[in-house]
């Protein structure tokens, strides 16, 4: 998922770790639910917050949620209810059901598995982008709402293109192999969806784009809204409808390619490497889309 950072803004990689580290990841307590913060992109205990590799700036975030099942949840209140029922000859109503459920979620809590995940985060300030690989809206807002409320004065705001994704795609899918934007070649899946209440879906996948029965679909009116791309033969990944990229895959070459690109190897190459990649693809997808709506 790639933001615009608002202009004119700028911190230093100190300032910005001094600011990070006022909000570190802590595991959840027994009773807790849900907990977040950054932590050391490395993976290193008590490593840097802030990576900065070849102008880069990168971060990782940490998401650990906890909760008790429904089913779990529901069988300890209907035993509740029911012993309450026997021995005072009443049903409980609304009111006091919820508030039965909730101290029967947070007597359970205690006892309930944590689930952990992670997401990188990738600052690029020359460009003006912030690039999350994440395309969970409700991971982006948590960390979107972390990012401004530890760094003074930055502004974030959706990529907004002058065509937007789903009209390029079936532009693209519609015309001739000249109509293609430069960089982008067709991969071999596509989503299809109806606009009516029947919300129809069609799917290709491992299938030539450029097929009779696919253009059959759209001249009845499904509109595509994921579309498989291969950019410059190096990358492959998932276009959708709301400018989120997705099966993101390197292909053969890249990173022999650019094996020395950084001469201490592992995160630092990597990063290097992938960075470098998908900026230049984002930078062509925003051309392809007829440049940023600003």
């Amino acid at each position: 998922m790639v933001y615009r950072v608002g202009p004119d803004w700028s911190v230093s990689v100190e300032d910005m770790e001094a600011a990070l580290a006022q909000m570190p990841f802590v595991p959840c307590s027994a009773t807790q639910d849900k907990a977040m913060g950054w932590v050391p992109p490395r993976g290193d205990a008590h490593g840097a917050l802030v990576e900065l590799v070849g102008g880069q700036r990168l971060l990782r975030f940490q998401i650990e949620t906890k909760g008790v099942p429904g089913a779990v949840v529901k069988r300890h209140l209907e035993e509740r209810l029911a012993q309450i029922e026997a021995k005072e000859g009443r049903k409980p109503g609304r009111k006091e059901s919820r508030e039965l459920r909730d101290e029967i979620v947070h007597d359970l809590m205690p006892m309930a598995f944590a689930k952990t995940s992670s997401v990188m985060v990738w600052l690029d300030l020359d460009q003006g982008r912030l690039v999350l690989d994440t395309g969970s809206q409700s991971k982006a807002d948590d960390i979107l709402t972390a990012l401004v409320k530890g760094l003074d004065g930055l502004q974030l705001s959706p990529l907004n293109t002058q065509v937007s994704p789903q009209a390029a795609m079936t532009a693209w899918l519609t015309g001739s192999a000249d109509d293609w934007p430069a960089h982008f070649a067709p991969g071999r899946e596509v989503e299809l969806k109806s606009g009516d209440e029947m919300k129809s879906v069609v799917k290709f996948t491992r299938h030539h784009l450029d097929d009779e029965q696919m253009r059959l679909h759209i001249g009845q009116g499904k509109l595509p809204t994921k579309l498989a791309l291969d950019w410059d033969g190096r990358v492959s990944c998932m276009l959708s409808e709301g400018t989120v990229l997705s099966k993101i895959t390197f292909l053969d070459g890249v990173f022999e390619d650019n094996a020395g690109a950084e001469d201490n190897g592992g995160f630092d190459a990597d990063a290097a490497i992938a960075t470098g990649e998908l900026g230049a693809l984002i930078t062509d997808l925003i051309a392809a889309l007829g440049g940023e709506l600003l």
